[in-house]
């Protein structure tokens, strides 16, 4: 009796490496990338203790407050965020490079509505930067040079101050 050698047969792969690399293609092409979404500001320097605080002129300062239940309230009156905008820009207009804007936001407050309160107070600004821009050059604020730009920031500065 003869004993037949029984073998196992190979798996072709000769077209794995193939069809990982379209998948892996396949998998970067229809993942979106989510862009995280922040706030750009310039923390103030830190207090020495030989300075001054500088005291605020009375009617220079625009007090925003947002509450527990993300309700927007200006100078103590309930405001509505398409609101806010329009506020911003007249009160700025208004005092000029010496206003200050306040916004108060209590520990309860969800970072959606600050984020959008800080949207909307941005906006205002950029705004009013780009009809000084309109008025001075003959266009946007996007479109100025660097030079028009900054003369344009010291112009119309953006002076936000936060209450904890």
């Amino acid at each position: 009796m003869r004993r037949e050698r029984h073998t196992i047969p190979d798996l072709n792969t000769t077209s794995t490496a193939d069809i990982s690399f379209m998948l892996l293609i396949f998998f970067l092409v229809t993942t979106s990338m989510d862009i995280d979404k922040g706030i750009t500001r310039q923390l103030p320097p830190q207090v020495d203790e030989t300075e001054e605080v500088a005291d605020v002129k009375e009617g220079t300062v625009l007090s925003l407050a947002i509450g527990a239940d993300n309700s927007l309230t200006c100078e103590g009156e309930p405001m509505t965020l398409t609101m806010l905008r329009k506020r911003v820009a007249d009160h700025v207009t208004k005092i000029g490079k010496e206003h200050v804007i306040q916004i108060q936001t209590d520990r309860q407050a969800s970072y959606d509505a600050y984020f959008h309160v800080q949207n909307e107070i941005v906006a205002a600004y950029n705004g009013l930067r780009d009809k000084e821009a309109r008025r001075l050059y003959g266009r946007s604020f996007a479109s100025c040079d660097e030079e028009q730009q900054r003369a344009l920031r010291e112009r119309i500065p953006q002076r936000i101050s936060e209450r904890y």
